[in-house]
């Protein structure tokens, strides 16, 4: 098996050690080349002429944005050539796609699990989120965020520039302040479905999975019901107050997560499409990487996408 290892070497949560011992067992295996990335979408590019080298695999080592430049990179593989599976190794602060996906978030293990899959020949097919816009045509693995969630992508990429390492406290201490500056009391977003539609939204999600993201250990499950097997779930947050707020996060934090119907806030679960709008730009994200600001974007559910080892 040839495979294809795109490594962030500046993945958060490992070391070059770690990488070397990881690396080790993956060439025990398998035919591999390594490849770091060294600049933003590098990853998206390397998975792209994956399938075009005659790769059998791609895997990575990183966080949540460089698993979404991958499968980008995949799923636009050129018309006529094999697309080769994909495996995950998690590197970054939060790894939610690959925690979804059941496999462990230390990386060591996770590397344990790949090669056992791999042995077994064991895989899945998943469905993926696309969004197309004006400015946008791309897949996600497990979120899209608009308003108060992207703003808080936002404020923490900043944070990250300037020097500051990405992890559950940075977030965690980024959305409160945002919380109580008030960036989720705008209700411009308006959600719209086959069945009906919702205005004077303040925060929207859509999701691919379960849960939408970590708080450290913690999962956050706005739409519990959400499956890689099953189309969109979306989130709309309808009523803007701290008491209500504070109530809708506290549920999702309990293992059934938040209840689909409740006081405050509209849940749709196994959408083929939807469209969210602004009365004027907001922040926007995917995958936990921030966009930047939108007005319109199309969601669609896109069955059996991508095939993984896990």
């Amino acid at each position: 098996m040839r495979a294809l290892f795109i490594v962030n070497p500046k993945a958060t949560t490992t070391t070059a050690r770690t990488r070397e011992v990881i690396l080790s067992a993956l060439r025990a295996e398998m035919d591999i080349t390594c490849v770091e990335t060294a600049y933003r979408d590098h990853a998206r590019k390397l998975a792209y002429g994956a399938a075009a080298d005659g790769y059998d695999l791609v895997l990575s080592l990183g966080g949540d944005g460089t698993v979404n430049e991958v499968v980008n990179g995949l799923l636009r593989s050129p018309k006529g050539t094999p697309r080769p599976r994909y495996a995950v190794i998690p590197g970054g602060s939060a790894n939610v796609f690959v925690r979804a996906l059941g496999v462990p978030g230390e990386p060591i293990e996770a590397t344990g699990v790949i090669l056992e899959a791999i042995r077994q020949g064991r895989e899945r097919e998943i469905t993926l989120g696309r969004i197309t816009s004006e400015q946008d045509d791309r897949y996600f693995t497990f979120c899209a965020g608009f308003g108060w969630d992207a703003d808080v992508v936002q404020q923490v990429e900043h944070e990250r520039a300037h020097g500051r390492r990405a992890g559950p406290g940075l977030y965690a201490e980024v959305a409160v302040k945002l919380f109580f500056r008030g960036d989720i009391r705008d209700p411009s977003l308006s959600v719209y479905t086959n069945e009906n539609f919702v205005e004077n939204v303040y925060f929207a999600l859509v999701t691919n999975t379960t849960p939408w993201t970590y708080a450290g250990a913690l999962p956050l499950q706005p739409t519990p019901e959400s499956r890689f097997e099953l189309g969109l779930d979306a989130f709309a947050l309808t009523h803007s107050s701290y008491a209500l707020i504070g109530w809708i996060l506290s549920q999702m934090f309990f293992p059934r997560g938040l209840p689909a119907r409740g006081e405050g806030y509209v849940t749709w679960n196994d959408q083929e499409s939807l469209r969210i709008d602004s009365s004027h730009p907001r922040a926007f994200q995917i995958d936990g990487e921030y966009l930047g600001d939108r007005k319109h974007v199309n969601f669609h559910s896109i069955p059996k996408a991508l095939r993984i080892l896990c």
